[in-house]
This record gives structure tokens, C-alpha cells and sequence, in this order.
């Protein structure tokens, strides 16, 4: 199955290429796509389970889900993912 998620504070192709190496880490997530001029993430799934996985890792790395809170935590999380994935590129 297919999902696409939009999340906040996605900026830059350092934050999506954090976001693209953690999701392809999980289990049962395959195909995972990253657009940061949408804030677009998408990716195949197995089971209902592995979209929980992907919901906390994004909240866990600092990009939550529209509609989540988006703290001042979470927002440092992700400067900090960011700047990890421009090193990483």
C-alpha cells in the first residue's frame, strides 16, 4: 500500500535525505520519496503498523505530521536533522 504524509518543518534536501536514510531503516517501509518543496513524504507500506513507525520517527527527528503540534523542541530536532543531512549528501 501507498501513503503520503505532509509535515512541518521540512526546508531543505538536508532534511529530506534525514528523513529518506531513517524511514528506509523501518521495517515493512519501502519506496520512501521526499519532496521539501511540498513538505511531501510518501512511501509503501505492509501494515497499518509500519505507518505508526513512520509517524513517530518523523515526530521523533522534528517534522511531525500538518496538524501535530509543532513545538520549539521539535523545531530544533529538525534544524539539527537538517543540518545532518547536508553533511550526509
Amino acid at each position: 500500500m501507498q501513503k503520503k504524509i505532509v509535515v512541518q518543518n521540512l526546508k531543505c534536501g538536508g532534511c529530506a535525505n534525514t528523513i529518506s536514510k531513517h524511514l528506509t531503516t523501518l521495517e515493512d517501509v519501502s519506496n520512501v520519496n521526499v519532496e521539501a518543496e511540498s513538505s511531501l513524504v510518501s512511501f509503501s507500506y505492509e501494515n497499518e503498523l509500519a505507518v505508526s513507525k513512520v509517524e513517530d520517527k518523523l515526530k521523533q527527528l522534528g517534522y511531525p505530521i500538518i496538524g501535530n503540534a509543532n513545538t520549539y523542541l521539535n523545531k530544533a530536532k529538525s534544524f539539527i536533522s537538517c543540518a545532518t543531512g547536508k553533511m550526509n549528501q
